[in-house]
């Protein structure tokens, strides 16, 4: 019996989500737990793709398969309760034997948090990416739109990725300010990221926002496909895998 699940977690003390020789990692803590809920027969978890030491999910998809078909709220349950603290199980579906969590996404939706509140926050400092210095927003809201459509994004790849097509294409590209006027959220939506790509689009943005690069720059760096024009990779602490969706 193949189970679809969504789950969210904490990555503040998890080196990723895919499971390593050393190390705690989301992966490794479900397949533990499904494993003793299948009386001590090996489960194997695969995530919808993996997040980076440190970066957090909201709504992560993994899929397993089961030798006993349980009741769907038991299932959820026991994932939720048996797991540690930092992971928590939001539904689980039984789906075809034929279903992939990685294979068949559709789009994807991250979020980018970055507290710009002067003093910082010590509440955040897991959970947002501290940026202290000035910032034009009108200068971020006019370079994101250059992200938007279907572009090879080369130049927001960091290096030791293995994906040979970097194509892809950007549905969402937006930020919010909050009441408070000290945290900004970023949103992309697309049908794929590549590695570190969210982080130094903000990066990126942030070095716009500062007066350090022009908005239009964007458009010039994607077409360069060189990494080195773009710019830093903002820290993991303010990403989060907000949505997947499927066909």
């Amino acid at each position: 019996m193949r189970y679809k699940a969504i789950i969210a977690y904490d990555g503040t003390n998890f080196h990723g989500f895919q499971r390593q020789v050393s190390g705690r990692t989301v992966q490794a803590e479900l397949e533990k737990t499904l494993t003793k809920m299948n009386n001590g027969n090996f489960v194997e978890v695969q995530g919808s793709g993996r997040t980076d030491a440190g970066v957090h999910a909201l709504g992560q998809v993994i899929h397993f398969d089961f030798l006993q078909a349980r009741p769907l709220e038991k299932m959820r349950f026991a994932l939720d309760t048996q797991t540690p603290e930092d992971i928590a199980c939001k539904s689980v579906e039984i789906v075809p034997d034929d279903f992939h969590v990685r294979y068949l996404v559709k789009e994807k939706t991250y979020q980018f948090k970055v507290d710009i509140g002067k003093p910082r926050s010590p509440f955040r400092r897991f959970y947002a990416s501290y940026y202290p210095y000035p910032l034009d927003l009108t200068k971020i809201e006019a370079a994101l739109p250059a992200f938007l459509g279907t572009h090879d994004f080369t130049s927001f790849c960091a290096s030791g990725s293995s994906v040979v097509d970097k194509v892809r294409t950007v549905r969402v590209a937006k930020m919010v300010v909050n009441d408070a006027g000290d945290e900004l959220t970023f949103t992309f939506t697309g049908d794929g990221f590549l590695y570190k790509m969210i982080r130094i689009m903000v990066g990126t943005l942030l070095k716009i926002g500062n007066g350090r690069m022009e908005p239009e720059a964007i458009t010039e760096i994607i077409q360069a496909k060189d990494r080195n024009l773009a710019g830093p990779t903002a820290h993991p602490e303010g990403l989060y895998l907000v949505e997947v969706k499927y066909e």
